[in-house]
């Protein structure tokens, strides 16, 4: 079948046509080579039919790929693996809060804040320079999962209880202080158009386009131990409950796969494709 002719089924039941550029574009961001990208693709629109799941063309993609390059594997399979870093949520605040330190700045994880009526639980505090900023963490383990309107609804509530006490601070009264809302999925429309309003930042899985959680794990080389391969579920469950999110963990201490019980032959195999994952000469860069 052509693959001009052909819909696929998104997670959310929503179809649409199958486009190979975005498929190419996905591939050539995992950092797959040129010929690569060719063979994936080819055994992709062979298998097409009408209705096709997008989980289904994912898997393929990713079975090529893991044939013939771990390191290209484990990128593409970044979103999965995000996913993956449940159940409750708290690795993924790590992540977040990692992923802006890279970006220039200081965080904190997990405080306790006085608002002007009560106190808040923050997963993630952020500041740089004049800037602060409250952050919540919304993670799904099912990407058809969203946040709707009622979330930036909340978090304003909060955020503005909070800045009204940082505002009678010390030294606060020239700062900018602003809430942000981080999620592994995406937003609804809603929630979007009431968040810009609010003037409260928003970051899913793929907006803002173009500078969305996936294009920012990307250029700062942020991989979490869940993309690679080589590891069972077992496995990575051990190493996010000792803390160890991030392939550049084991890439500067590969003795915590000793930890959790590897032999020797598996822990080289897995530190193999922890040094291919790895980009840990990624430049930090500013939001």
């Amino acid at each position: 079948m052509s693959s001009a002719t052909v819909h696929v089924t998104k997670a959310s039941g929503e179809k649409q046509e199958f486009d190979e550029s975005k498929l190419r574009r996905s591939l050539a961001r995992a950092g797959t080579r040129d010929e690569l990208i060719d063979t994936v693709t080819d055994s992709v629109t062979q298998m097409l039919y009408d209705g096709i799941p997008t989980q289904r063309i994912y898997r393929e993609a990713f079975r090529e790929l893991k044939k013939q390059s771990k390191k290209s594997a484990g990128r593409y399979k970044l979103k999965e693996a995000i996913l993956e870093l449940g159940p409750t949520g708290y690795p993924f605040e790590k992540f977040v809060a990692e992923l802006l330190n890279r970006m220039g700045y200081q965080t904190e994880v997990g405080v306790i804040m006085q608002g002007e009526c009560v106190s808040h639980e923050i997963d993630v505090l952020a500041t740089r320079e004049n800037e602060y900023y409250m952050i919540e963490c919304k993670f799904h383990n099912r990407k058809e999962n969203t946040c709707n309107v009622k979330v930036p609804l909340y978090i304003q509530s909060r955020f503005l209880d909070l800045k009204k006490n940082w505002m009678s601070l010390p030294g606060h009264e020239n700062k900018q202080h602003k809430g942000w809302i981080v999620t592994n999925t995406r937003f609804t429309s809603d929630a979007q158009t009431f968040g810009e309003c609010a003037g409260l930042r928003l970051l899913s899985w793929d907006y803002p386009k173009n500078n969305g959680l996936k294009d920012l794990i990307t250029q700062v080389g942020l991989h979490p131990v869940t993309s690679l391969s080589s590891l069972n579920k077992a496995e990575k469950a051990m190493l996010l409950d000792m803390d160890v999110i991030f392939c550049t963990q084991l890439n500067e201490n590969p003795d915590q796969l000793k930890k959790i019980g590897m032999d020797n032959r598996k822990a080289a195999r897995v530190s193999k494709e922890v040094s291919a994952i790895c980009n840990s000469n990624a430049p930090n860069r500013k939001a």
